[in-house]
Order: C-alpha cells, then structure tokens, then sequence
C-alpha cells in the first residue's frame, strides 16, 4: 500500500488548512478521505461533509500522521505541503522561489515571496514536526518517507495542459471576470472547478463523488472551504507523482519545489 497526505497549508494559524489522503494498493490511486481543517481530519464532523466551517489552528504532526495511519492501516509515504519548506530558516525569497517564477512566470504562477513572518516560524515548526516524526525535507529523489514542498498552480498548468494559471481562487473571481455579474462571476468558477476535478478524478478515483461542488449561492466559508479541500487533493496528486517518478524539483539543497511532468507523459496506474 502505497499513500500521500496533501496538506493545502495556511500561512497563519487564524486561517484553516485543508487536508488529503489518497493510497493505492495496487489498483491505482484512490482518495480516502478530505477535510477543510486540520480538526475535521483528525475528527471528522458528524456530517461527514468535508465543506463546513472550519477554523485555523496549529498544525501537529504526529497526530496528523496517527489519524491518516488509522483511516489506511499503515504509514503515510509521502507528505506533500502547499507552502515554503526549507532546511533553514526562512528569511525571504528561495532559489526554487526563482526557478519556479523563472519557468511558470510567463503563464501568470509565480510564487509569492516567503518572510520571517510569512509563514516564518509556522513552516519550521512543520517542517521540524514532520521530521521529528520520519519524514525529513526532501529537495531530490525521497529515498524513504519523505516531506515535500509543493505549488498547486504550476501543478494545475501542467495537469490541464493550460497556457496560463488556472482561475480557480474564490478571492479573486472579481479579478478573473470583472465585467460580468456576480452570479456569473460564480458560474464561471464553478466550470473552472469542475473541471479540475474531471482531470483530477481520472488520476485519482473517487474525487468527484467525495467532492461535490457548492451550490452557487453557498456562503464564502463554504466556497473556500472547497477550494482549500480541491488544493489540498492536488498536493496529494503531486506526492502521487512524485512516488511514481513523474515530477521534477526546482530549486538547491536547501529547498526544492516538486512540480509534476506534463500530463501526456504518464497515465493514471
């Protein structure tokens, strides 16, 4: 049985984090289970509905691990985190920052610049965590349990073959459409939604039926909520690729971004 834990970490701990755990035993990949907040993945809510609100917290480790190890009977192989990880304290922009921007620039999937503060003291308390746990910071080919950095958006570029970043942020549908109505502003991305989670679902079974999309007139929590479960899956997906020798780094050995091949490359196992 092979497994990732996508974790869609916040850069504070007022914000939630969403959280995935996909796993194959042979047949392919397969979503376990999602959840808006680490509280909802260590607890699951009597609703059993990954899109309710949640709040932020600090992220453990340990009991993260312990709760995905009970839901597959085993240990986790790869953790894939949607934030800056570093073998040192981060202070500012990264090498793999730049290669990223570099190569991911031109389709509007830059990274946005890390500080002392942002997430600063929250990505060295995950990183020591995870490592304290077994799972030290890979920036090569992970060789045993492994941590990994990685960025959704050049992900989603690559798993959609698109020209330019994906416009899937609830935060910015004013931005993406902004001479339409608001209702139409939602109906355009709940399209962009659902087609992420068709390409999604034919590398992972079962993401389409875990993960409904919202009604158009869900509340803004609810909205996110769903997008931070969606960005969670795809860090998932990116472990995925990662275990299945489909994904390249970028960056040195202090930090390193795992970016997925191009799509055409390799077909769901």
């Amino acid at each position: 049985m092979r497994s990732v834990l996508g974790i869609d970490a916040a850069w504070t701990t007022r914000e939630p984090s969403g959280v995935a755990l996909i796993a194959d035993d042979g047949s392919g990949w397969r979503l376990v289970d999602v959840a808006a907040s680490y509280a909802a993945f260590l607890q699951p809510p009597p609703a059993t509905n990954p899109i309710l609100r949640h709040r932020g917290s600090t992220p453990d480790a340990a009991a993260i691990l312990e709760a995905a190890c009970t839901k597959i009977c085993t240990s986790v192989e790869v953790v894939a985190i949607d934030m800056p990880l570093a073998m040192t304290p981060i202070v500012g922009r990264r090498r793999a920052d730049d290669l990223i921007s570099a190569a991911y620039g031109s389709r509007h999937a830059s990274t946005h610049t890390p500080s002392v503060t942002r997430p600063g003291k929250l990505s060295d308390e995950l990183r020591i965590g995870f490592h304290s746990a077994g799972y030290p910071l890979a920036v090569s080919k992970p060789t045993g349990r492994a941590l990994i950095e990685v960025y959704p958006h050049p992900a989603l570029i690559e798993l959609a073959a698109a020209e330019r970043r994906l416009p899937y942020k609830i935060s910015k549908i004013a931005k993406y459409w902004p001479d339409v109505a608001s209702a139409v502003q939602r109906e355009n991305l709940l399209e962009v939604w659902r087609q992420i989670i068709s390409l999604l679902d034919n590398q992972i079974h079962g993401i389409a039926e875990a993960l409904p999309l919202p009604h158009i007139t869900a509340r803004g929590y609810e909205m996110k909520a769903f997008e931070d479960c969606l960005d969670a899956i795809v860090c998932a997906w990116v472990g995925a690729c990662v275990l299945d020798g489909h994904a390249t780094t970028f960056g040195d050995e202090v930090a390193a971004i795992w970016v997925p091949d191009g799509i055409a490359s390799y077909a769901r196992g």
